[in-house]
């Protein structure tokens, strides 16, 4: 299965942009990616690559190109899963993107949770907006996707998707700390910290702010939400995040969450999904599964 090797090394060209890069990452010489490349173009008969005069860049055959080989890398990993499952090996590769609120807790935990019936399988996370995470379905890099979109459903093929309410982030000694739940005026009686506008949550909240005639000028904008939550440990600041990504009290992080009053702020949805009528390996497949009913027990369905 030569043809694997030279697929890998162009889809690390197209992802790198640079050849040497490319042979690094591969531990290969870039004279050899360089002759795996040619003879892969001439073999095509047209070049899909553009040379430039620090790297490379997929040019219309190229894109063209790397569906295919993403396609058949893909193929080529059901193959192997399902192989390694008749031999009773529990072998793999599961590959995901998400948005940020899902890496500091529920993410982690269903991949820890898999791991330790499967400890074979390799994972890969990528950290990416709704849009971005689309199109990494489409483009073969992921298997799956699980984010939050405060605009409407995304264009997968949806697994699941539930509802994600908005909870008030803030100092586990803040005077809000500890309360059922709280309204939307009363988080404005302090300094705000928001995502900046490319995220949903960000939506939401000014979306209520407004239907209420309430105006709120941040005293931090960011688009990370674990420096919101290092900068909320440390001040009388309110940030906010959907459920799924807010702390707990006793989690012993210095901060906490409780939830807005759904009145005030109405809730998004978290989307999880795959790419349409792509069929996953056995790994990613068995995972997807796992998501899915954690998912159903925790937020019932959207």
């Amino acid at each position: 299965m030569k043809h694997l090797t030279t697929f890998r090394l162009i889809d690390e060209v197209a992802r790198l942009g640079s050849i040497r890069r490319a042979a690094e990452a591969m531990a290969i010489t870039a004279s050899a990616v360089q002759r795996r490349l040619i003879a892969f173009e001439e073999e095509l008969g047209e070049p899909i690559f553009e040379r430039l005069p620090h790297g490379v860049r997929l040019n219309a055959a190229g894109e063209l190109a790397i569906h295919h080989v993403r396609q058949q890398l893909a193929e080529t990993d059901r193959l192997r899963s399902r192989l390694a499952d008749l031999t009773g090996v529990r072998r793999g590769h599961v590959s995901v993107a998400c948005s940020q609120a899902l890496t500091p807790y529920f993410l982690p935990e269903e991949i820890g949770r898999y791991s330790a019936l499967y400890p074979a399988v390799r994972f890969e996370v990528m950290v990416q907006e709704h849009g971005a995470a689309s199109g990494a379905l489409e483009a073969y890099l992921v298997d799956l996707a699980l984010v939050f979109d405060a605009a409407g459903p995304p264009p997968f093929e949806i697994l699941i998707a539930v509802p994600q309410p908005i909870r008030a982030m803030m100092a586990a000694d803040h005077p809000l700390a500890g309360r059922g739940e709280l309204r939307l005026r009363e988080c404005l009686e302090y300094p705000l910290a928001l995502p900046t506008r490319a995220f949903g949550g960000r939506m939401l909240i000014e979306r209520s702010l407004a239907a209420r005639g309430f105006s709120a000028t941040p005293e931090l904008e960011s688009n990370s939400f674990e420096y919101l939550k290092a900068h909320v440990a440390r001040s009388r600041t309110i940030a906010f995040q959907i459920d799924v990504g807010a702390p707990r009290a006793g989690a012993g992080e210095g901060v906490t969450s409780v939830p807005v009053a759904a009145r005030d702020v109405h809730a998004g949805s978290l989307y999880f999904g795959q790419l349409k009528g792509r069929t996953l390996s056995v790994a990613a497949a068995r995972f997807a599964d796992q998501v899915t009913r954690r998912l159903e027990e925790r937020f019932g369905m959207g």
